[in-house]
């Protein structure tokens, strides 16, 4: 079988993209209920995994960090902000223009992630021809 590394970047690329889009879920809801009592905001958890699983190899290139990735382990994780401060009596601590600010920075983060997915299959069509 041949076995190859083109699409180790696309792989973390994807994982990336599947978290933002957790992420973008988690806005969603979090804006959603703005206005329900003791409503704590929720969050995804995936770029200190990802840091932390490319920092394993502290003297390697990033193509061989990215190629000896656990994918498995590469996931985003939704957690819920328990912080003891809170915008109003009731113990919500969502705030609606934080979250529209967090949405589209979330939105173009996303969106930079499928065009550099395209991109990287538009390099390999460009090699193949």
């Amino acid at each position: 079988m041949f076995q190859s590394s083109v699409f180790n970047y696309v792989n973390v690329l994807d994982r990336a993209a599947d978290a933002s889009w957790m992420r973008n879920e988690a806005i969603g809801n979090n804006i959603s209920n703005a206005d329900t009592p003791g409503y704590k905001r929720q969050d995804v958890a995936f770029e200190d995994v990802l840091k932390r699983e490319l920092g394993r190899g502290s003297y390697q290139s990033t193509d061989a960090k990215v190629a000896g990735l656990n994918l498995k382990r590469l996931t985003g994780q939704v957690y819920t902000d328990h912080a003891n401060y809170s915008y109003r009596l009731d113990g919500n601590n969502v705030d609606p223009d934080t979250e529209g600010v967090m949405l589209a920075e979330n939105q173009l983060k996303y969106q930079g992630l499928i065009t550099s997915i395209t991109q990287e299959f538009t390099n390999l069509q460009t090699v193949m021809k």
